[in-house]
């Protein structure tokens, strides 16, 4: 069945292909910038981020020398950072031992820190010409309606069984049209969310949920691990010019990166100012903002904010704070976007 896919999904990619700057052309280190921004992010909002870090690291080698602080402000707001520092250690790599190319090898490139068998096989078959498969989420509904399989594409087994089928079938004088064909089926036409149009689509006529209206059905999903809830407060801590950031730990979630001071659990006003207190600080405001919350892939936190302004910051030092000026921190720290319904009080005036 898979078989009659191939001439169709190419015809059809190579007439309704979207315009996007990682196309324009066959270029090895836009590929795997592109697809390791494109995980879990939709396209429309990854373009302005590729365009600019494409902008300010153009190869390997400006990437693997770029110092953290940058890179993590490229990336900012992304999310998901240990992407970006693992690409940087794989370009150190490319720099060292391929002479700063992306080598045109799938076993190689899969040796890389952070580039699984998706990302290799995406930019082995797209950039390289090389016929390899590339399964992504897409791909993997795309070909279950298919098939009309009801085996749950959450398992690693089923994964590897769809590559081995389409390694078989992969057009060797264009792989990365064939792959790119059934993502951009996948993002266009047979829709993760909603009824998928069928009557665009140019494998209609061998897909098997289409053609017995189990579209609906699948593909099939085990149920996926409960998110655990964490309540925490967090604290716009400012006088008139500066405001307090915490950096955090260099392991576990968000990883050195900088954030607004934050506490578990939900804090009240009275407590509220007790701990600020606590880090030698002479409150004189305080006023309750807003809750907000934001949903990582194994934890959700609930958040309730608070404005805090204090008596001069300037000459005060802590240990668990940093004291920068407030129209720095948007151009020089990346703050990641749990935080965003509370930065924009950064430069508010109280």
């Amino acid at each position: 069945m898979l078989n009659k896919i191939v001439d169709p999904l190419v015809d059809w990619y190579r007439e309704n292909r979207r315009a996007l700057p990682w196309r324009e052309q066959k270029n090895a280190y836009y590929t795997w910038v592109s697809e390791i921004m494109l995980q879990q992010t939709r396209v429309e909002a990854v373009k302005p981020y590729f365009q600019r870090f494409i902008s300010e690291l153009p190869d390997p080698a400006a990437l693997a020398a770029c110092p953290e602080e940058k890179l993590l402000k490229l990336w900012e707001g992304l999310g998901y950072y240990n992407r970006v520092r693992n690409m940087q250690q794989a370009a150190r790599t490319v720099v060292e031992e391929y002479g700063g190319k992306l080598p045109a090898d799938y076993r190689k490139l899969l040796s890389l820190k952070g580039i699984g068998n998706y990302t290799a096989g995406a930019i082995a078959s797209i950039a390289y010409g090389i016929p390899v498969p590339a399964v992504d989420g897409n791909v993997l509904r795309v070909v279950s309606r298919i098939k009309e399989s009801r085996q749950d594409i959450m398992k690693q087994s089923v994964r590897r069984e769809i590559e081995e089928e389409l390694q078989k079938i992969m057009p060797a004088a264009c792989p990365g049209d064939f792959n790119q064909a059934l993502m951009e089926l996948g993002a266009l036409v047979c829709v993760p969310n909603g009824e998928p149009k069928c009557k665009e689509c140019p494998a209609a006529f061998c897909c098997g949920a289409c053609l017995h209206g189990t579209t609906g059905e699948i593909p099939v999903k085990g149920a996926k691990k409960e998110r655990k809830v964490e309540e925490r407060t967090v604290l716009v801590i400012q006088d008139g010019r500066m405001t307090a950031i915490h950096r955090r730990p260099a392991k576990g979630l968000l990883a050195g990166l900088y954030e607004l001071p934050n506490i578990e659990g939900k804090l009240t006003r009275e407590q509220v100012l007790d701990k600020v207190k606590e880090l030698e600080l002479e409150p004189l405001f305080i006023r309750e903002l807003e809750p907000a919350k934001h949903i990582f892939s194994h934890v959700e936190w609930r958040m309730k904010g608070y404005l805090v302004r204090v008596s001069s910051l300037e000459q005060k030092k802590n240990n668990r704070l940093i004291f920068t000026e407030k129209n720095q921190v948007e151009k020089q720290y990346a703050i990641p976007s749990a935080f965003r319904a509370y930065v924009k009080y950064i430069k508010e005036e109280t």
